[in-house]
């Protein structure tokens, strides 16, 4: 029998971005949160926007685990903000995608022994619940151009379990960037080449079409 640690799971979880189908973000197709809120600073963060721990969604952990229990994904992505400083909202999502067979993967800004050595339970579980785990701090003079979904050359990958083999070749094809427009707003997610660092100036990751300008076309002519 799994004994769990006597620490109770949030039943809210400050939610900056949802993506229920991506493949950007990890292996095969996968279901993807991004918390709001990291007590880190990393200079050139990609997700800037999500490092204010006010602000995002405050969403329900029970409706996050049934929508990811209803999408037809193979994997759970957990990014941020830092999904370590979410913990115990992880552990419940991490926890359905195990009793379901799909793998769990999370980036973190902290390194594997940083989180090793955290006394709090809910990270030690979170841990043990991982993977594939991508850690350490992302550093914006060292692009990784080899591997694909990690972020700078510093960062490690670790794989806890045999649901990947570190020699697949997935893991040194391109990194991809997905641009979708959903429910009246465009989002962003991937990893971009450094030639298309400028889509993130002027506008947030996910905004507004309004909030961008669209070349006219005179009245009377067709497309």
């Amino acid at each position: 029998m799994t004994t769990r640690p006597p620490f109770p799971i949030t039943p809210t979880a400050a939610v900056a971005q949802i993506v229920r189908v991506t493949e950007a973000e990890g292996p095969g197709c996968r279901y993807a949160v991004w918390f709001q809120g990291c007590p880190l600073r990393c200079p050139g963060c990609c997700n800037p926007e999500f490092l204010k721990f006010e602000g995002g969604t405050t969403t329900a952990v029970a409706d996050l685990v049934a929508d990811f229990r209803d999408a037809d994904v193979e994997g759970l992505s957990l990014l941020g903000g830092e999904p370590f400083a979410h913990a115990a909202a992880g552990v419940a999502l991490a926890r359905a995608a195990r009793e379901l067979g799909r793998s769990v993967m999370i980036y973190s800004g902290f390194t594997l022994e940083q989180l090793q050595a955290n006394p709090d339970a809910a990270v030690r579980e979170l841990l043990t619940l991982t993977d594939v785990l991508v850690d350490g701090p992302y550093v914006r003079g060292e692009p990784e151009t080899k591997r694909r979904w990690i972020g700078s050359r510093n960062q490690r990958l670790h794989l806890f379990t045999n649901f990947y083999r570190a020699d697949n070749p997935t893991w040194t094809s391109p990194n991809t960037l997905e641009v979708r427009l959903e429910d009246g707003a465009l989002s962003v997610n991937g990893f971009p080449a450094l030639a298309a660092a400028g889509l993130w100036k002027g506008w947030s990751r996910r905004t507004k079409p309004a909030a961008i300008e669209l070349p006219q076309v005179p009245k009377g002519s067709s497309s």
